[in-house]
């Protein structure tokens, strides 16, 4: 079983804080549920969209289904905000469902965290759009880091 706990702990830096961002996508970005979880406190709360989950074994299921339907997943996150045990993040993935149209999702997270680093508390918002094969940003060789997001990409 992982640690209970992870490193950082708030109160969040800026610095801390973009270290939290990018483990959680570097964790998410593996599709590896059982990994996943760990981030997590075993009493976790989430919301993601309309769907109302609690503790590691619902997140674990959760996620498992998500990535059997979301094919070929890559995400990138990125710090929005934060401040004491809370960061709020924006993020884009694309996937590509059974028949082969791909997706981009877009979206806006908001994160509360223990004492002991683990996340306790994760709402999210996001909006599924169609996209093209040639309108993919997170192409296979491409680290998603580099790429470049700003309003003219909405």
């Amino acid at each position: 079983m992982a640690s209970e706990s992870k490193p950082p702990f708030p109160p969040f830096t800026r610095e801390t804080a973009q270290q939290k961002v990018k483990a959680a996508q570097a964790a998410w970005n593996t599709k590896n549920p059982d990994l996943v979880q760990y981030a997590y406190t075993p009493d976790s709360v989430w919301r993601n969209r309309d769907t109302f989950l609690q503790g590691r074994e619902q997140i674990v299921a959760f996620l498992r289904q998500k990535w059997a339907k979301e094919g070929e997943y890559r995400l990138r996150k990125e710090l929005f905000a934060f401040g004491g045990d809370k960061i709020a993040v924006q993020f884009w993935y694309e996937w590509k469902d059974g028949e082969g149209q791909w997706w981009r999702t877009y979206g806006l997270e908001d994160w509360t965290f223990a004492a002991n680093g683990l996340m306790r508390k994760r709402q999210m918002s996001g909006n599924d759009v169609k996209i093209g094969d040639g309108e993919r940003w997170f192409v296979d060789g491409v680290d998603v880091d580099a790429v470049e997001i700003g309003e003219a990409h909405w």
